[in-house]
Order: structure tokens, then C-alpha cells, then sequence
């Protein structure tokens, strides 16, 4: 228990393993680009697999999170602890559901794609630590009530796209759930004897 406690704490303090600006279509083309290198050396454990939270994909071509999973898996030693992604400026159209197979997910970028209905965001609500979340640069943010609503899906969001989650956006949203989403009629069942 003591070597994993130590792998993440390493883990935890690493830096993300950065692939932006690197012209990535498919998530599997992960797995033979280099990273770029940064200041900070990322550490492998003993079985080679990187020690990191945090990926960043940023500024790539890419459309759809095929395989996003099993990459995580060849590449990171504790891939179900991922923290961080960043998916900004890409070609998503959707918020794919893989994202939800992380459950210590803290911060999401997917600010400046291609997201049209507002949703996809639905999608991340059984994300329970999300804290930052950006989306602004989607279509989807020309949608009235636009922040009202990723607000009332999303009420444990601290950050917004990058402005802080303020005690009246909570109010706002609440109130706007209220007068906009009508509340699911549950049919009684009639017995039969």
C-alpha cells in the first residue's frame, strides 16, 4: 500500500502530460507522438507507465474520445485517478460519455470546440468532485440561460469558465430550474386484482 501512497502523492505534484499543438486527429495517436517536455521531468513507475493526474490535449484536430479510455490505461500508472483533462479547441461535437468513467475528475477544458446543445452537459452531473468546468467558444453558449443551466446540472462547479461560481449564480440558477425545467410526471400504477 505504501509504494501506491507514494506514486500518488508523485502523481498528485506531477505535471500533465502534454500533448497540445500537436496535430492529434485520433486519441490513439497517443501513443506513438511524444509528449511535449517541460520543466518538470513527469516520473514512471516501475512498470514504465507515467505518474501523472492530469492530460492536456488542447489545440489538436480531434473529434471524437475512441479509445480515450485504454490510452489512458497504456499510458498512466493510476489512470482511474485522473484529475484533470484539457480538451480545448478541438472538433468535439459532443460531450463524450468516457469522461464519466472518471470519477475523481476535478477540472474539464472543453472551451472553444464545437459542443451545439447544451444538454451534453447533463452528461457530467455524475461527475461528484467536478469543481472547474469551461465551455464558453461552444455554440452551445448562445443558448439563453446558458450559465443558469450548466449552473443548476452542475451546482458543485466553484469555476465557470474561468470566472469564479458566485452565491447569486447559484441563486440565479436555481431560480431559472424552477421557471424552466418541468419536473417528471411519475405515473402510478393501477392494480389489477
Amino acid at each position: 500500500m505504501s509504494v501506491r501512497w507514494d506514486c500518488c502523492k508523485i502523481s498528485l505534484q506531477a505535471p500533465p502530460l502534454d500533448y497540445s499543438f500537436r496535430g492529434i486527429s485520433f486519441i490513439q495517436d497517443l501513443l506513438t507522438e511524444e509528449p511535449r517536455t517541460g520543466l518538470k521531468v513527469i516520473k514512471r513507475s516501475a512498470g514504465g507507465k507515467l505518474l501523472t493526474q492530469a492530460v492536456r490535449l488542447n489545440n489538436n484536430t480531434i473529434n471524437e474520445l475512441t479509445d480515450f479510455a485504454s490510452t489512458m490505461e497504456q499510458l498512466l500508472e493510476y489512470p482511474d485517478e485522473l484529475s484533470w483533462v484539457d480538451l480545448s479547441f478541438n472538433d468535439l461535437s459532443t460531450i463524450d460519455p468516457v469522461l464519466t468513467m472518471y470519477p475523481d475528475l476535478r477540472a474539464l477544458n472543453l472551451h472553444g470546440n464545437s459542443i451545439q446543445n447544451l444538454g451534453e452537459v447533463d452528461k457530467l452531473a455524475v461527475l461528484p468532485r467536478l469543481r472547474t468546468l469551461t465551455l464558453h467558444g461552444n455554440p452551445i453558449e448562445e443558448e439563453k440561460g446558458y450559465r443558469s443551466y450548466v449552473l443548476s446540472v452542475l451546482p458543485q462547479l466553484k469555476s465557470f469558465d474561468f470566472s469564479g461560481v458566485t452565491k447569486q449564480d447559484r441563486s440565479t440558477a436555481t431560480f431559472w430550474r424552477r421557471m424552466n425545467v418541468k419536473p417528471k410526471v411519475v405515473k402510478k400504477r393501477r392494480n389489477n386484482y
